[in-house]
């Protein structure tokens, strides 16, 4: 099958600190011949400042001179290249304990995830954490690099040891896909190029299983879901009557004339007519962002969903939810919050810790009900009026909430709807 070379691939990456993320990233943009003249002129005259023979690879993805100095990456750094098959978008997320938190940012948009794992380490802590959230977050690609072969002989005993260890724990989640590829990032080996070291691997480079792997649309387009974002009271001459409502379709296909329901009123019309960015259309299906106006005048305003009537969400005011807890500051017993769900927003309580995931054995402990931060439960959300859900594994969109701090308005929570 001829692969489309404008398809673009979502991929992050993550792994424990000073697993060689960054220069696996510098590794790929090099070997791919992806940079920028002044971006190699750059680096390469800071390599040499530092006292390098060749060029620091992770200096590519270090964006922030501040982080440059600290020699630390610590934020989700995004990043752009394109090969003659296909145009990638990487999420680098940072390697420590704190900052597992920035994964669930970067991978919530993933097609794959790349797991870097120290060959001299094998399956950490941070390794099950990274592989938990891939699983959480529905990920169906995993591809799992076994870094620094060139510390370890590059023996196979030594690779195989930690596929089987990998393997053993991601038994316990739901990952479609896992792929395992031993590399050398520092010395460029089955990164872009095949290595001459460990020929006993007869699988793809990194970029080639990159470039050839399935995009499967995370888009539902069975179940129509269009969250209303704003109403739509033109006031010039010819317009007077004029009502439509605006947003970014979340799921499914509508067409004029479908008959819809408005939640959570319940009121019904049909679709009078579609309008999008160069006009009138026939049809509007999820991530289009358009305007629907409506055979009859009925109340709606922002927070509401259109939805077809013969296909409907729940619309309920208790969720529960797995909830990545992304705060410094530990959750509050029955303190007050504001939810965020697609247009929607509403106050809203924790009711109850169900049970905190053992990151480590994945096992589960209804005991513990504190909530810190990088930890993960599922909990149990009570919202002041009904929110119109669906799952997060049948639709991203509609399945997916944040929690914000009525008093610091920072995010402390993002939660996968079950």
């Amino acid at each position: 099958m001829e692969l489309n070379k404008s398809q673009l691939l979502r991929f992050t990456t993550a792994g424990s600190v000073d697993d060689g993320k960054s220069t696996l990233i510098g590794r790929l943009l090099y070997d791919s011949k992806s940079l920028f003249e002044d971006q190699l002129e750059a680096v390469t005259t800071t390599s040499k400042q530092k006292g390098l023979d060749g060029v620091d690879l992770a200096l590519f993805t270090d964006g922030l001179k501040d982080e440059r100095e600290q020699g630390i990456t610590i934020d989700v750094a995004y990043r752009y290249f394109t090969t003659p098959k296909r145009k990638f978008i990487i999420a680098d997320t940072p390697g420590h304990i704190q900052y597992t938190r920035n994964m669930v940012t970067g991978a919530s948009t993933a097609n794959a995830a790349i797991i870097l794992i120290d060959a001299r380490h094998g399956v950490i802590e941070q390794t099950k954490r990274h592989a938990f959230i891939a699983s959480l977050l529905n990920i169906p690609h995993v591809i799992v690099c076994v870094n620094k072969m060139d510390l370890v002989d590059f023996r196979e005993d030594t690779y195989q040891s930690i596929v089987n260890q990998f393997e053993a724990f991601a038994s316990k989640m739901l990952i479609p896909d896992i792929r395992f590829i031993p590399i050398s990032a520092l010395l460029g080996d089955n990164v872009v190029n095949r290595s001459e070291h460990m020929k006993w691997y007869m699988g793809a480079p990194l970029l080639h299983t990159l470039e050839t792997l399935h995009i499967s649309s995370d888009i539902n387009k069975v179940d129509a879901r269009f969250p209303v974002q704003t109403v739509l009271r033109p006031q010039s001459e010819g317009y007077l009557d004029y009502r439509a409502y605006a947003g970014r379709i979340a799921g499914g296909i509508f067409r004029k004339g479908d008959e819809i329901t408005v939640l959570p009123s319940g009121f019904t019309s049909r679709i009078k007519g579609i309008e999008g960015p160069d006009g009138p259309l026939e049809e509007a299906f999820a991530p289009m962002s358009i305007s629907i106006s409506l055979e009859d005048d009925i109340d709606v305003s922002r927070g509401d969903m259109i939805v077809r009537s013969n296909n409907q969400p729940k619309a309920t005011q208790d969720l529960e939810v797995m909830l990545c807890w992304l705060n410094n500051s530990p959750a509050k017993p029955r303190a007050k919050y504001t939810i965020l769900h697609t247009s929607n927003q509403q106050k809203a309580v924790i009711k109850e810790v169900i049970h905190k995931i053992d990151i480590q054995s994945l096992n589960r402990n209804p005991d513990d009900k504190e909530l810190s931060m990088n930890e993960i439960c599922k909990a149990r959300i009570r919202t002041t009026k009904p929110l119109m859900i669906d799952s997060y594994r049948e639709n991203r969109t509609t399945g997916s909430v944040i929690l914000v701090d009525d008093m610091t308005n920072e995010t402390v929570a993002a939660g996968m709807i079950v």
